[in-house]
């Protein structure tokens, strides 16, 4: 009999390697045969440690189970898939995964995460194959095609960068995965390089045949030690099976992939910084042009982009750009793994097409607030997103309709908070955010940044409010479009939503027509 327990960093951290133990223990004791197999999570969070059962009727699940219930767990049977009280059911059909469309993280969760064999059976590698077939300039339609953009934050089309890298004349390119999730909220690419890394290498070397790399270099943060050992497995083994190499899957393509691990500066995840690091230098912004297909990491033409944008592309060429492009809306095309945090009865990840709206993510998915308040706020798209209220909440999630509510969608996360948060001080914080976090290349975040605490704290102090609000706005608008990097270029984006919708925390009855205006 087999059972799945998740050995991911969210399962480990509520006990999931002792739920693992006290089920073989207890099989042992009551001498009945169990093959324990350890996955990544299937990104339902709050069910951790989830445990499942290969049943006739399906995988059952029981959640969130410690070792103290694992013997009554045997006395009810639940090898069988029987009741008790930690059993969730089955758990593909709980409507928190039921509702998803799971493309990037179809394999997450089902097997073990370092096995390439149970990776080819569950369709691993046939956009690989595919691509092999088509070569590199059919790859870049393909993509292109799907409209796939980059899910890192800028929401550039990955075919247009790939092509531009394509066309570029060099005698060395590079591609470059940016794994470093630094933005609150978010855990999609952790999750994915614990659960399934195959899926970032195949979408790598298909980047690599498109556009003539012969080098990758996946950039993760330290703060990520799971993460950062199943990659490292998960490459040797692609290379010992020959899909990483001088002769890539039996093709005649060189590619092989290195992992580099970042050392905790956020500015690292800006695409520029991240090269620099990657040189061996300090991590500030380079002014562009030149963009980083013509002239990237050392010099070369490199792509680079997010890990879910990476693993994005197997389904992309093994099923076609034009399946993917009839999912989501607008220019908004795929699917986003939503990360659902903060406080959220069902926090996770959620994988769907985009369209869906912003309060069905978070009240109908996310079930409302952990604190059983009303939800406040939510934060999209990490420290520097906006704030959205509740009549917001028929927002699209999209975005161009994110975009026009001066929104993020970012890395997909959302953070909830209820009605006792105060978003002046959140207001603060993303301002102190910055300023901690800056390269200091460029005056307006690394000044501006500290005059705009300095401001709030006036502001919150209530002196002068209307001047000083009046001068926050000029402040914000100084850094919008003066700041030579997204970090310094976003700080407004939190600070005049807060100021805007939350008008009340900063002591004031109405926002001040000068604010408003901003």
């Amino acid at each position: 009999m087999k059972v799945f327990v998740a050995r991911d960093a969210a399962a480990l951290a509520v006990g999931a390697d002792r739920v693992a133990a006290a089920i073989a223990a207890e099989a042992e004791k009551r001498q009945q045969h169990v093959t324990l197999v350890r996955t990544g999570t299937r990104g339902m969070l709050w069910l951790e440690p989830l445990i499942e059962v290969a049943t006739p009727e399906g995988r059952v699940g029981y959640g969130p189970v410690t070792p103290a219930d694992v013997p009554s767990l045997f006395d009810a049977g639940f090898l069988e898939g029987r009741p008790h009280p930690r059993r969730a059911g089955q758990v593909e059909e709980l409507p928190f995964f039921k509702r998803q469309t799971r493309l990037i993280f179809a394999r997450a969760g089902l097997a073990n995460p370092l096995s390439l064999s149970d990776y080819r059976i569950l369709g691993g590698l046939h956009g690989l194959d595919r691509a092999l077939t088509l070569g590199p300039e059919q790859i870049v339609a393909e993509v292109k095609r799907s409209g796939l953009r980059g899910r890192g934050g800028a929401g550039f089309p990955t075919g247009i960068k790939w092509e531009s890298a394509a066309r570029a004349q060099a005698a060395r390119k590079y591609i470059v995965c940016n794994a470093d999730e630094g933005d609150s909220g978010t855990f999609a690419d952790r999750i994915l390089m614990e659960g399934d890394p195959f899926t970032v290498i195949e979408g790598m070397l298909i980047a690599a045949i498109a556009v003539g790399a012969t080098r990758g270099f996946i950039y993760i943060r330290s703060e990520y030690p799971h993460a950062i050992r199943a990659m490292a497995s998960a490459i040797e083994i692609a290379r010992r099976e020959g899909i990483l190499g001088p002769h890539a899957a039996g093709s005649n393509y060189a590619f092989d992939i290195e992992i580099r691990v970042g050392a905790g500066a956020y500015i690292c995840g800006e695409e520029t910084s991240l090269l620099e690091s990657l040189e061996g230098k300090r991590g500030m912004v380079r002014a562009k042009p030149p963009l980083p297909v013509v002239s990237g990491l050392f010099g070369q033409p490199t792509v680079i982009n997010n890990l879910v944008t990476f693993s994005s592309v197997p389904f992309i060429l093994a099923q076609g750009g034009q399946a993917y492009a009839d999912m989501g809306v607008g220019r908004s095309r795929g699917t986003m793994p939503v990360q659902l945090a903060g406080n959220v009865r069902h926090g996770g990840v959620f994988e769907c097409a985009f369209g869906v709206t912003l309060g069905e993510l978070v009240n109908e998915i996310g079930g409302g607030t952990a604190s059983g308040r009303p939800v406040r706020a939510v934060q999209a798209g990490g420290p520097l997103g906006a704030y959205l209220p509740p009549a917001l909440f028929d927002t699209p999630y999209d975005y161009e309709a994110f975009a026009a509510h001066e929104g993020l969608i970012g890395h997909g996360g959302l953070v909830v908070f209820d009605d006792t948060v105060n978003l002046a001080r959140m207001a603060r914080f993303a301002m102190e955010f910055c300023a901690h976090e800056s390269c200091g290349k460029c005056t307006p975040c690394r000044i501006g940044s500290r005059r705009g605490v300095e401001v709030l704290d006036r502001i919150l102090a209530g002196r002068d409010r209307e001047q000083n609000i009046a001068l926050l706005g000029e402040l914000c608008e100084t850094l919008r479009y003066g700041s030579l990097c997204a970090l310094g270029g976003l700080v407004p984006y939190p600070v005049l939503s807060a100021l805007k919708h939350f008008p009340e925390d900063f002591g004031l009855a109405v926002l001040p027509s000068v604010a408003a205006a901003v």
